[in-house]
């Protein structure tokens, strides 16, 4: 309530009389729309109170609807004089919103805005008076007509808001906008401006938003016709005049910058003193004028940037175009096109001789151009999905298909294997176990983009076999973390022979343990031998190529463990893989050495070597005859020998039928255990060629298993139907080609797994 003042009012007025009642209001009205500032004192706020209630229940009204009563139970009379008093309160707004709209034609642009601002605060605290004045005819009169479903008739205080907008607004609101437009346009030019007084002209639009329906409730549609509406022109015209001068005087990453920063500008004024309600058309008109309108030039520029490495500038263009529809599917696009061209740069540029291609090196350059672009996606384009797909899509082409798997398609996951071998060998270098895992882990991001997975795990099963025959695993903790990983990537089936590997070995060393217990407790003497017995069908090992007569030592204790083996587990027959046997020897002939060697070699090498503690020399015709080698396998543990110095041979370098060889009793190296057991890198080659041999004979048969699965579930299929779903289901393992499914369904109908129904139709045989 205001301070109390005082303000003389004559005696109340004839209750009954419209004129003299009204006459006695206008004055108490008066002051409060003029001077409310001087406040009302309690006299003349129960003088107006008791003129209204005095009228609206006088005799006259009461005799005068004295038959009404009995239908109603209401004063009828309070009804009809209660529409006198609104009417004249209608008509006194009326004119008073005319005068100021008279007065109003004297003030332009800010000082237009001050002007109804003033107004505007004065005339709606009078009207929060005036209403409570008139609150019995709001209780009675207005209520009962609007209950009765009268059309414009309103409480007071809305109906000073009503008259307001029909008088006043109506003629001044295109001209306070035009104020408000211009007073903005001033602060996009740098101006400071007063924007509390648009605020507040805001707020008056807002409040002028009366349902016609229901007064008690309120629209925005003044609010978004009269403000709303030109504010998003003007802003439209605005930017679209300066964005057209900048683009044609600045760079188009100058031009982002300022882009930026309007976008940045138009969200705050929403914040500081426009309505929440504009901020997503708002957002949408500018979008369309700063970055729809001149979205190709912003993408031309993309592949500048990509190339130059710009950062910071490519996340700002993807912050402005991610804003419209359908922005950034260009930019994807490139983004791909982009990185694939890279991938395949930087193979070609280690890729000089693909025989001679090491592995890490391989392996490094497909990571590095991953690494670099995946950080790209991360930093400059928020780790968005469809980025993050583009560059899936693009590592996918560059790993399979690039200037190394032009000499075989198998050889990415080839190299892949070769290098995790690397890893995981006992080495030198001793990698940290932490160093280890993370590179790892890096590996199988190239993993996950191989296409011929099965040629991984064709290799991978190869090389772990030999890592733990040999026990040359750098641990088993990073082999299991490896087979986790593979595990995780392509599931229980594509690992379950490389755990068993596992297994196999982890029986096997209490296997060893219980023979040399046994050993001990019939009191026999037997070699230092550790042996490992390995499941037929888990291994990828085959049995010897050749004959093998181990030495007489070597035989009795492998006849030993035979025994003791066969004891355990009935039934059960053993393959002795000698190429893969291994053993030390101990040297006791060489002159002037400080302290024997040792001799590192292969079970094939420890035979012929052992040949010479009966004999000097040894013709090529006696030791094969003694060991009963082939020469495939003769020869080359002869060579390495030979190679090593630890032989010589008459007649110079001749190695073959015909040769005379006897120790080299003055052998000499740097290292007293000295390892002769190296592989040739013909074996290699031809390791390789049967790899690849097994690969393709193992996929024919899982082709094969896979029409059957399917056709079994379907009984009948369409051809081509048949092949679609088969390379479904095999694409996780490799990427079928259409011409070996035909081939294995030939197979298939000729084995009578399937038939032929007609023409285009394939049924299942059970």
């Amino acid at each position: 309530m205001p301070p109390v003042a005082t303000l003389g009012m004559p005696s109340q007025p004839v209750r009954d009389d419209i004129d003299n009642t009204w006459e006695y209001l206008q004055r108490g009205i008066t002051k409060i729309m003029l001077n409310l500032q001087e406040g009302v004192d309690l006299n003349t706020y129960m003088g107006i109170y008791t003129a209204v209630h005095n009228f609206c229940t006088s005799q006259k009204a009461v005799g005068f609807s004295h038959v009404a009563n009995i239908n109603t139970g209401s004063h009828r009379g309070a009804h009809l004089l209660g529409e006198d008093l609104y009417k004249k309160l209608t008509e006194y707004l009326t004119e008073h919103l005319k005068r100021l709209v008279e007065q109003s034609k004297a003030h332009t642009d800010e000082a237009l805005l001050a002007f109804y601002i003033r107004e505007w605060h004065r005339y709606t605290v009078s009207a929060k008076y005036i209403h409570h004045l008139f609150r019995y005819l709001n209780r009675h009169w207005v209520k009962r007509e609007m209950d009765e479903g009268k059309k414009n008739i309103y409480d007071v205080y809305t109906l000073h808001l009503v008259r307001w907008r029909d008088v006043l607004f109506a003629q001044v609101s295109e001209k306070v906008m035009h104020a408000v437009l211009k007073l903005v346009e001033k602060q996009r030019n740098g101006e400071t401006i007063e924007y509390n007084q648009i605020k507040q002209v805001v707020e008056s639009f807002v409040s002028l938003g009366l349902d016609e329906g229901d007064s008690s409730k309120t629209t925005l549609d003044v609010y978004r016709y009269h403000f709303e509406r030109p504010f998003l022109e003007a802003t439209k015209l605005f930017y679209q005049n300066e964005s057209k001068q900048f683009v044609a005087e600045n760079s188009v990453v100058e031009y982002m910058k300022k882009a930026e920063a309007r976008l940045d500008e138009e969200e705050e004024r929403v914040k500081v003193y426009l309505h929440p309600d504009i901020a997503i058309p708002l957002k949408k008109a500018c979008n369309q004028v700063l970055i729809a309108e001149h979205q190709t030039i912003l993408r031309d520029e993309f592949q500048v940037l990509l190339d130059n490495d710009r950062e910071e500038d490519m996340a700002r263009m993807y912050n402005l175009l991610s804003r419209i529809a359908d922005g950034l599917d260009p930019l994807r696009s490139r983004f791909e096109a982009h990185v694939r061209k890279a991938g395949l740069a930087a193979v070609a540029k280690v890729a000089t001789d693909a025989d001679k291609l090491e592995p890490k090196v391989y392996v490094d350059a497909l990571l590095e151009i991953h690494t670099h672009y995946q950080g790209l996606v991360k930093r400059a384009f928020n780790d968005e999905p469809e980025f993050t797909r583009s560059l899936d899509n693009a590592c996918r082409e560059f790993v399979n298909r690039n200037e190394v798997c032009k000499s075989g398609s198998n050889k990415s996951p080839e190299l892949l294997a070769k290098y995790t071998d690397v890893l995981l060998r006992k080495s030198s270098t001793g990698v940290e176990e932490a160093e280890l895992e993370n590179t790892l882990a890096q590996l199988m991001t190239v993993f996950k983009y191989i296409e011929d997975k099965d040629v991984f795990q064709k290799f991978y099963s190869r090389m772990l076999a030999r890592r733990l025959v040999h026990s040359n695993s750098s641990s088993d903790d990073a082999e299991t973390s490896m087979i986790s990983k593979l595990k995780e990537a392509c599931g229980f089936e594509y690992t379950n022979k490389l755990q068993r590997m596992f297994q196999d070995m982890q029986i096997s060393k209490d296997l060893n343990t219980g023979f040399r217990e046994h050993i001990n407790t019939v009191g026999t003497k037997s070699l230092d031998s550790s042996y490992s017995v390995l499941g037929t069908g888990f291994w990828p090992l085959t049995a010897p190529g050749t004959t093998f007569n181990p030495p007489e030592e070597i035989s009795s204790d492998c006849e030993r463990f035979s025994l003791y083996y066969k004891a355990k587990h009935e039934g059960r027959k053993l393959t002795w893989l000698w190429q893969l046997c291994k053993g030390e020897i101990k040297t006791n002939y060489i002159k002037n050495a400080k302290m024997p060697y040792i001799f590192q070699v292969s079970a094939y090498q420890m035979a012929i070597l052992l040949l010479f503690n009966d004999k000097g020399k040894n013709t090529y015709e006696e030791i094969a005859s003694a060991t009963q080698l082939n020469t495939e396998s003769l020869d080359p543990s002869l060579s390495i020998l030979l190679k090593a110095k630890v032989l010589n041979v008459e007649g110079g370098e001749k190695n073959g039928p015909g040769a005379t060889y006897s120790l080299n009793h003055d052998f000499k190296n740097k290292k007293f255990r000295v390892n002769l057991n190296v592989g040739m890198k013909s074996e290699t080659k031809q390791e390789e060629v049967e790899t690849n041999k097994t690969i393709e004979e193992d996929r024919k048969l899982l082709l094969q298993s896979a029409i059957v699965r399917i056709m079994k579930a379907r009984k009948r299929m369409k051809h081509q139907q048949l092949v679609s779903e088969t390379i479904n289901q095999i694409r996780t393992r490799f990427v079928p080609k259409v011409s070996d499914i035909k081939k294995c369904i030939e197979i298939l109908l000729d084995k009578e797994y399937l038939e032929r129904i007609d023409e285009d139709d394939i049924g299942y045989l059970a």
